[in-house]
């Protein structure tokens, strides 16, 4: 027997669709820094009114993904050197500890998995696709941090992702990456080793890397 929506279910169900939709774009760079949106402008896009289209983005703001000024600008935000270096120490603080939970539970069709990826990622950067190696990257840690089984931790690690994505974006633009991040083989290295302190190390000077670059 079919069950019949409660007032307000199905307005709920489209904001928390938009939500994800936009979450996602930031977080994989398909916005650049300062990137300005209007309420209007989401709901044209995705076909929705303006009451999911503002939930939506009330949601990205308290998460840091988006700004809103006195005057109701919304935009993605472009962050400064100092909240970049923040952001970037969470990652390093975060991501080792999730790397070496996940070890435990690090079988060999996860580390295939991840060489995978890790090849999909260089054949991105060969072709330039900047969306598609963010997106990938942040698989191949996800894909790894999951097997944590902790998922505060990665929810957490999901938001800094969220706050640092259009600025990855100007990033790769700039760098005109042609291969994988050279970290990611000393990673898969560790997780076959069972080596959880070359694993910890191997994250950390990862994500040590893209501190250098995104302040450089």
């Amino acid at each position: 027997m079919l069950t019949q929506s409660r007032p307000g279910e199905a307005g709920t169900a489209a904001h928390d669709r938009l939500y994800r939709t936009l979450r996602t774009q930031i977080m994989h760079g398909e916005l650049t820094p300062g990137a300005a949106l209007t309420l209007r402008g989401i709901g044209r896009q995705f076909g929705v009114s303006m009451t999911p289209a503002r939930e939506a983005v009330r949601r990205l703001v308290a998460e840091g993904a988006l700004s809103l000024s006195a005057s109701g600008r919304v935009a993605t935000v472009a962050l400064s050197p100092e909240r970049i270096e923040e952001l970037s120490a969470l990652r390093a603080l975060l991501e080792p500890e999730l790397a070496s939970r996940a070890l435990p539970r690090a079988h060999m069709a996860l580390i295939e998995r991840l060489q995978a990826l890790n090849i999909t990622i260089g054949e991105l950067a060969l072709r330039g696709d900047a969306v598609g190696y963010i997106r990938t990257n942040l698989e191949f840690h996800r894909s790894l941090y999951l097997r944590a089984q902790a998922p505060a931790m990665l929810a957490i690690a999901e938001t800094v992702w969220l706050q640092l994505g259009p600025t990855m974006r100007a990033l790769y633009g700039r760098l005109g990456r042609t291969d994988p991040p050279h970290h990611h083989r000393a990673i898969l290295a560790a997780l076959e080793a069972g080596d959880e302190p070359g694993l910890r190390l191997a994250v950390r000077t990862d994500v040590a890397q893209g501190l250098k670059l995104l302040t450089a």
